[in-house]
């Protein structure tokens, strides 16, 4: 049987897609667009030919598009073969994203059977020749080029594997297999090496399904399922993935479940995963990203469009633990935490691109009411916010720290002297100088931070340990806008203080959904209340920022709780008249 609400869906999205192409058209809104953009558009117009879908256009009408974007895309193609465009120049995994749609184009038009009757035959069989001319010239790049990030091989190796579809040669099989052999870099829990849920969902998962079906390799559907259920423990109660692990861009900003909508029918259809069935569901509720790309498919795999297996959801009282990527993920009916701890800063020492960065360490999730950010800040050399060097579980108790520490430098002992002055630029890890510090000896200013949360049916309770400099921190929890706060001062617009004394309590309301902050403890340790920060509260990004005017700061209605080291902190952050969170 046909799942009619899916297929539906998708000629709804391509006969929008195909028009705005035609309005873009008339508007000469294709100046410009680089190659990935043009293909893109040009297999829309093709899929809905060959769908027969009506769009308003003719076949002549669609193919004369079609013509346009592809001597648009021929004229973009430098002396290597490969597209020109973008920051990364003379680039086989971009080209690589743009002949995966060229090679699909392609195989669309070879098929017989077209529904229309107007089939546009001498516009058809130019775009064919075209793109098998552009095919031609761009393989050999592809059989010899290189990537640089992980999922840029299965993005490499799938275009190889559409052009072996095309036209089966052993060179391409064999680049595949070469890249295959250095493993899928899929961890034990089912986590790409990148930890991103937009490569997962954009490239490596739709990239290792194809390179599977066309040579015939069910291990990688295995490590596309396990990245599926990986995505299950990381779905969110507002309907998104959890990015704050990922070492890509989009740790900074949410991802939707509908980008995995393909893979997630792909998987459930075949492996029988009614939890799967259930999230390819909630993903189409969401909109289909892109249109073209489930089109290409209903007519290259009309499988697709089969219905799935009965969805069923998975448990609301469930846990996802991730030791590799230092993240827990806890379901509970009435609240969804999330606790990260595995920052690669601590390791690394610096902000990259390619690393998890986020210094946040909890998240909290009730209804409407969206504790999106706790971050912990302190004024200590520049080095920042606390990061976690990764996190242990103990029942229901997860644990984070972090050491740092600053060094002040001795002067040189007399056979490292040099009279001229001038001595080896090194970098201190915090700043460069010339001032030949490895042959310094060091006096270190440490700074020690314990963070200890422990998961509840109605929240989390959350202690801080702090010790060592005597220097100000600042907790800062970022509620997601919409809500009101109480029980605080303020201190600008849409930022408030809880005082640092036992008994205070902040609300934060979003409707009928409460979240509260109950301070139960603020001391020294040894029994004197917590000192009083010297400056009001602020976050601090650290040097790495500052240094270059730029801040990775969180966004929202902010709350502070401050103060000075030493410091022994307890809160308990409790969702209120909520019994039960909605399923998704």
């Amino acid at each position: 049987m046909i799942d009619t609400p899916f297929v539906t869906q998708v000629h709804a999205g391509l006969i929008e897609q195909v028009r705005s192409i035609a309005a873009e058209a008339r508007a000469g809104g294709w100046t410009g667009l680089q190659h990935r953009r043009l293909a893109e558009r040009l297999k829309v117009l093709v899929a809905a030919w060959r769908l027969g879908l009506d769009t308003g256009l003719t076949a002549e009408q669609l193919f004369g598009h079609a013509v346009t974007l592809t001597a648009a895309l021929r004229r973009l193609q430098g002396p290597s073969g490969l597209f020109t465009g973008g920051d990364n120049v003379d680039s086989p995994p971009d080209s690589a994203f743009s002949v995966n749609d060229l090679a699909d184009i392609a195989l669309m038009l070879r098929l017989d059977g077209t529904p229309l009757a107007a089939a546009a035959p001498e516009a058809e069989r130019e775009v064919a020749g075209e793109l098998e001319a552009m095919l031609t010239v761009i393989t050999p790049a592809l059989l010899t080029g290189g990537v640089h990030t992980p999922n840029h091989r299965w993005e490499l190796s799938a275009a190889l594997a559409r052009l072996h579809r095309l036209w089966p040669l052993t060179a391409l099989a064999a680049r595949v297999e070469q890249w295959l052999a250095e493993g899928v870099d899929l961890d034990d829990s089912g986590l790409y090496s990148e930890r991103s849920a937009n490569y997962a969902a954009h490239v490596s998962n739709p990239s290792l399904l194809v390179i599977g079906e066309v040579f015939g390799r069910t291990e990688l559907l295995d490590a596309v399922e396990r990245n599926l259920d990986a995505t299950l423990d990381l779905l969110l109660p507002d309907g998104s993935v959890e990015t704050i692990l990922s070492r890509r861009q989009d740790q900074r900003f949410p991802m939707r479940l509908s980008a995995y909508l393909l893979p997630l029918r792909e998987i459930a259809r075949i492996r029988k995963r009614p939890d799967l069935a259930w999230a390819a569901q909630l993903a189409l509720t969401q909109g289909l990203p892109s249109p073209g790309d489930a089109a290409t498919l209903l007519v290259l795999n009309p499988d697709i469009a089969l219905e799935l297996p009965p969805a069923e959801a998975p448990a609301r009282r469930r846990r996802g633990v991730f030791p590799a990527a230092g993240l827990v993920v806890d379901h509970r009916p009435a609240v969804t935490s999330v606790v990260f701890g595995g920052s690669d800063h601590p390791r690394q020492q610096r902000i990259r691109s390619g690393l998890a960065n986020s210094p946040t360490f909890l998240r909290l999730y009730a209804g409407a009411a969206v504790l999106d950010s706790v971050r912990l800040s302190r004024t200590f050399f520049g080095l920042g916010p606390f990061r976690a060097d990764g996190l242990t579980l103990d029942g229901d108790t997860v644990t984070l720290a972090e050491t740092v520490s600053a060094a002040y430098y001795q002067p040189l002992d007399p056979a490292d002297r040099d009279p001229r002055g001038e001595y080896a630029l090194v970098d201190d890890g915090r700043f460069s100088a010339a001032m030949d510090f490895g042959r310094r000896v060091r006096d270190e200013v440490g700074l020690d931070s314990v963070v200890k949360i422990e998961l509840a049916e109605d929240g989390v309770e959350l202690t801080l340990d702090l010790s060592g400099a005597v220097v100000d921190w600042a907790l800062e929890f970022a509620f997601r806008p919409g809500g009101s706060m109480t029980g605080v001062r303020a201190l600008r617009e849409n930022v408030w203080q809880l005082d640092a004394s036992a008994g205070t309590r902040a609300e934060y309301r979003v409707g009928d959904d409460v979240i509260s902050i109950d301070l139960s403890e603020a001391s020294d340790g040894a029994g004197e209340v917590v000192a009083a920060a010297h400056a009001a509260p602020s976050y601090e990004p650290g040097e790495e920022y500052r240094f270059l005017g730029g801040t990775d700061a969180a966004a929202g209605e902010l709350l502070y709780v401050s103060g000075r080291v030493p410091a022994c902190v307890r809160l308990k952050i409790c969702v209120a008249n909520r019994s039960q969170l909605p399923q998704i």
